[in-house]
């Protein structure tokens, strides 16, 4: 029996990785001659780089860039086997988790060194690069990875901006000049892996909708809506392309629109993205079973997120999907609409948050067995 495994990973339990060994220990316990195929998945988001690497054979790379404060942190991003394609997620340079809680501000935090991960892999002959734009820091609009590609920025008297540009630079900004924009970028395919639809401006948009959960108070909201309206004006005008109302500016504060403006990149859902990357289609084929999980399947799961693109996928093959997760939500009938056999929670009982956090493997392996015995019975 062939049996794909090809969870995400669980938020703050479990990596994908984690995930498919537990999920491993409790087939073979119950089937110990199966065939498993181990194929980690993600959304574009925490994880992602690391499940393409070991998917692809590729490898990853490690360097000092820019972090969000304008202080150098350590980051890494992933070169894929075919060594052409480098994948990076935003959140490695520029992530939120990168900024201590007491010094959260949008106003003071610059994507430069997603740019500068951006700028090196097309160094290194990568002439394709994903770019997962979720867990960010920033309320820039790009500048600051833009500024790392070459982009300047003049405030008045053509005074060249040197500084990091942050959120709350963009308000100072009178012109820019792309004639020194890293040159390999026209022969470069860029994707935002993206799984947000918001706009850049608006009640709905980077600033009103996402700053807030990045430290800034009701204030600094108004002057970054502010400084939004006056850079993106001027990027458009650059650029001679309208970008601030196409679903998905204003993902990662506003470097989705940033990326499809500086560097022409197109926005993918990154759960189907990253399905393709690995090669789900290929991988599955003569599969029985795929079994898949996430930290929460409710009505919420069906919008893009990776479990919806997974069976989406699995049922043109005719493979039968299980789920496992953390919790299950009571509406889920639409994706068993879509293919979805069945979803279980892998708790035990009532536990509290952190006991499940903390025996999450263990609780996947249980609930796997059972499974199996299920399937054994039908064998």
């Amino acid at each position: 029996m062939k049996i794909v495994l090809a969870p995400d990973s669980f938020k703050h339990s479990m990596s994908a990785l984690q995930v498919v060994e537990a999920m491993s220990r409790g087939i073979v316990k119950v089937f110990p001659h199966a065939r498993i195929v181990k194929l980690p998945v993600a959304d574009g988001g925490e994880g992602t780089v690391k499940v393409l690497v070991s998917s692809t054979q590729g490898r990853l790379i490690r360097m000092t860039v820019i972090g969000p404060l304008g202080e150098p942190v350590e980051a890494t991003y992933g070169i894929l086997g075919d060594q052409k394609t480098a994948v990076i997620e935003m959140a490695s340079a520029s992530g939120l988790p990168l900024v201590p809680q007491n010094r959260r501000n949008p106003l003071d935090t610059t994507t430069y060194g997603t740019g500068q991960l951006m700028a090196d892999a097309m160094k290194r002959g990568c002439r394709r690069l994903i770019v997962g734009i979720g867990g960010s820091a920033t309320t820039d609009c790009g500048t600051g990875m833009a500024q790392a590609l070459g982009v300047k920025f003049y405030q008045k008297q053509h005074k060249e901006l040197r500084e990091y540009m942050t959120g709350g630079l963009m308000g100072l900004v009178r012109h820019l000049d792309l004639s020194n924009l890293n040159p390999k970028i026209v022969e470069t395919e860029i994707i935002a892996a993206c799984d947000v639809d918001n706009p850049l401006l608006g009640p709905t948009g980077a600033v009103m909708t996402y700053s807030k959960q990045k430290g800034a108070s009701d204030v600094q909201l108004d002057i970054l809506e502010r400084n939004m309206q006056a850079i993106i004006k001027l990027i458009e005008a650059a650029v001679d392309k309208s970008i601030q109302a196409i679903p998905g500016a204003g993902a990662a504060g506003g470097l989705g629109a940033g990326l499809m403006a500086f560097t022409h990149a197109k926005l993918q859902s990154g759960a189907r993205l990253v399905l393709d990357a690995c090669q789900f289609d290929e991988k599955i084929q003569g599969a029985q079973l795929i079994l898949t999980g996430e930290g929460k399947i409710d009505e919420q799961t069906e919008f893009g997120k990776t479990i919806s693109a997974l069976i989406e996928k699995a049922a043109k093959h005719r493979i039968p999907v299980i789920a496992v997760t953390g919790t299950r939500g009571a509406q889920t009938d639409s994706l068993h609409d879509q293919g979805l056999t069945a979803a279980f929670s892998i708790c035990p009982g009532p536990v509290s948050v952190e006991a499940a956090i903390r025996n999450g493997e263990q609780y996947v392996e249980e609930t796997v067995i059972q499974i199996m015995r299920t399937l054994q019975v039908r064998i």
